[in-house]
């Protein structure tokens, strides 16, 4: 314990960290106050009751753990930071079919940002569409007895066209603060968003739980057992999608001068899961739009049909949930790490695998390595994603199992371990010990 402490202790001692801590914390409380700030004109007393009434055990309910609670509170952080997942998405895919889109992702810093604006602009697009659909289609559908959420005078584009402003400015403003975590802040801006917006769920996944065992309806030992063996099971997988395969590299002896270099074996390290939690939460904005998009239609009977078949416990849902994960595991591999440019720079440095040739052969062998590496990964990444929705199944409410679920988990651990380790890095870099002197976070970054 006075270790733990010593190390917070530090942390504070080092100005740039401290103030690198302080504007993230600062951000992300503005990140929960616009959570909670509701879109002009809706009469809040009978969003409150109509949302009372709502189960979360479906799609918006998911939706809305990632948002924070602001999509139920019809508040201008409604859209939360999705639309620019979706962007990125569309840009990085773009990325590996537009011919214009690869020239500028070889053209280092200059390139990168005019992919961020092009991104920036794509959010702005899908922040539209999806903000009308809401402003338009879903919010005048809400009522309590009758009693709409939006008084009936102002009905209409006296309504929508605010509404739409609020929230496209809100989804912005939230692009514009992970950006600036980021660049000023500690951890990873986006990602540090959706975390905080789920860890602030959890209250209300342990009331509504509690409310269903006090009932009767739910079983707490029965309960505790299933989620035990879902943790279990989670907890193994992170275990092995967190391994390595290492591969050995040959450096020959090299004079120079009165010098010797080379002459030594060393390591390049495949992980399992080299795309981390990005594969869950790409393919969780891209499971949204449909199911966002079938929304818009509540009068039609054709729709509403399709609507079930993307219901957050349905099969289907589930099946195609994992192929796109699968995919994206695979996708966001092979832009995070490319063997042609590994094998070229081993060349270069005098490098080679032994009984592999340098330059093409070499950049196959990797290639085929990480494939078959990557399968595993991508198919225990699809499982941790769609535990929650069998769990639901079992009477487990479905904020709870939503909370404790394979996503909501994932992406905690990861983005909490990600944040420490940046942490960590500053602290060493100054001569201070981390947070785990026994070097586990250490090896995360090899």
């Amino acid at each position: 314990m006075g270790k733990l402490q010593d190390t917070f202790r530090n942390i504070f001692k080092i100005h740039e960290l401290r103030q690198r801590i302080l504007y993230t914390l600062g951000l992300l409380v503005i990140v929960r106050v616009g959570a909670h700030i509701t879109l002009p004109g809706i009469d809040t007393s009978v969003l409150s009751d109509a949302m009372a009434n709502q189960t979360t055990d479906n799609l918006f309910g998911f939706y809305d753990m990632f948002v924070g609670g602001a999509f139920s509170n019809a508040a201008i952080f409604a859209l939360g930071i999705m639309p620019y997942i979706s962007a990125s998405i569309i840009i990085q895919l773009g990325g590996a079919v537009i011919p214009y889109l690869q020239k500028l992702q070889r053209e280092g810093e200059e390139g990168r940002k005019k992919i961020t604006q092009l991104t920036r602009y794509g959010t702005v697009a899908i922040s539209l569409f999806q903000s009308w659909g809401i402003a338009a289609l879903h919010l005048p559908s809400i009522n309590f007895n009758g009693m709409p959420i939006i008084p009936a005078e102002i009905q209409g584009l006296g309504f929508t066209i605010p509404a739409v402003t609020f929230l496209v400015a809100g989804t912005i403003f939230m692009m514009w603060m992970g950006e600036q975590i980021t660049d000023k802040g500690i951890g990873n801006g986006i990602s540090l968003i959706i975390f905080i917006n789920i860890i602030n769920r959890f209250p209300f996944a342990i009331l509504d739980e509690y409310r269903l065992v006090a009932s009767g309806t739910n079983n707490l030992v029965i309960e505790l057992v299933v989620l035990a063996i879902m943790v279990m099971i989670i907890a193994g997988i992170v275990l092995v999608t967190q391994g390595t395969r290492r591969i050995p590299v040959q450096y020959a002896k090299r004079v120079v001068g009165r010098k010797v270099y080379g002459g030594v074996t060393q390591y390049i390290p495949l992980r399992v899961n080299t795309a981390g939690v990005m594969p869950i939460i790409f393919a969780q904005a891209i499971m949204f739009i449909p199911s966002t998009v079938l929304s818009f239609f509540p009068d039609s009977e054709f729709m509403q049909s399709m609507a079930g078949y993307f219901n957050y416990t349905s099969f289907t849902y589930s099946f195609i949930y994992a192929i796109i994960i699968i995919f994206f595991t695979y996708f966001y591999t092979a832009i995070a790490f490319n063997p042609q440019d590994v094998a070229e720079n081993m060349k270069k440095q005098g490098g080679f695998i032994p009984g592999i040739r340098p330059g093409k052969q070499t950049s196959e062998f990797i290639d085929n390595i990480l494939t078959k590496i990557t399968l595993p990964g991508s198919v225990f990444l699809a499982i941790v994603a769609i535990l929650p929705a069998f769990i639901s199944r079992m009477g487990v409410s479905g904020s709870f199992a939503q909370f404790f679920g394979g996503t909501s988990l994932l992406i905690m651990v990861g983005v909490a371990l990600d944040t420490l380790q940046q942490i960590e890095s500053h602290l060493l870099m100054r001569h201070y010990d981390g947070f785990m002197k026994s070097g586990k976070l250490k090896s995360r970054r090899a």
